[in-house]
């Protein structure tokens, strides 16, 4: 039996890959900031904010002491939220919003659990297909830099046999991520623009992580894996 940690594990993508591993006989620790959402789960669970150091090595007692897979989903477009201004200091402010999100978070608890992470272990981390120029200023920007650092950690631990791979969505129904305000118009709009004619779900983000996460995909590390029905071509 495998121990699994999911960042963002308590809706949505992280939520559907925490039970896909558990369909599997895995053992699997959810983390994330809101204790509530997490307790509604049925998993263990760790409450904390990813992107806070001071807060990730208080968590550590209360991770798993060995890690097989660690999955790194915490992270959102934070700039949704925000309005838009030409104040200096609000601009910086939603660049680090973003960054500390979708970047710092999967630096800080890869590297907190680094070193209960064995032999052969699995790093795997949510990107976006915001990452390959389809917009979203700093949250596209902050995805493209976990792809370059994902790239640098697949060199550093693959000695010892761990890979880091990055799974890419395009559209995925289902989640929080739009907070509300994607309309049937905008699902119409990018599914127009993929080549199986359809939104993605959880569920065929999860199904690529395991297969990531499998004997099958040891010699697999380093890439970036684009999981939007053809909307970018990963090629």
């Amino acid at each position: 039996m495998r121990e699994v940690v999911v960042t963002g594990g308590g809706t949505g993508i992280g939520l559907a890959i925490a039970k896909a591993f558990a369909e599997l006989g895995d053992s699997v620790t959810v983390t994330g900031r809101r204790e509530h959402v997490l307790k509604e789960t049925g998993f263990p669970y760790v409450a904390f904010n990813a992107a806070s150091p001071v807060a990730v090595n208080d968590a550590l007692g209360r991770l798993p002491v060995k890690v097989d897979v660690l999955v790194n989903n915490a992270g959102g477009n934070t700039n949704l939220d925000r309005a838009d201004s030409d104040d200096l200091m609000d601009v910086a402010e939603s660049w680090w919003a973003n960054l500390n999100a979708n970047l710092l978070s999967a630096v800080l608890v890869t590297k907190a659990l680094q070193r209960r992470i064995g032999d052969g272990g699995r790093i795997i981390s949510i990107g976006s297909i915001a990452a390959r120029g389809t917009g979203s200023g700093s949250y596209g920007a902050a995805k493209a830099a976990l792809e370059a650092w994902t790239a640098d950690v697949a060199a550093e631990l693959g000695p010892r046999g761990v890979t880091a791979n990055v799974i890419s969505p395009g559209l995925i129904v289902e989640t929080e991520f739009f907070k509300g305000r994607l309309t049937d118009e905008g699902i119409k709009r990018r599914v127009e623009g993929t080549r199986n004619g359809r939104a993605g779900t959880p569920s065929d983000v999860a199904g690529t992580a395991v297969f990531l996460a499998s004997p099958g995909a040891r010699h697999v590390t380093g890439q970036v894996v684009h999981v939007n029905g053809g909307a970018y071509l990963g090629r």
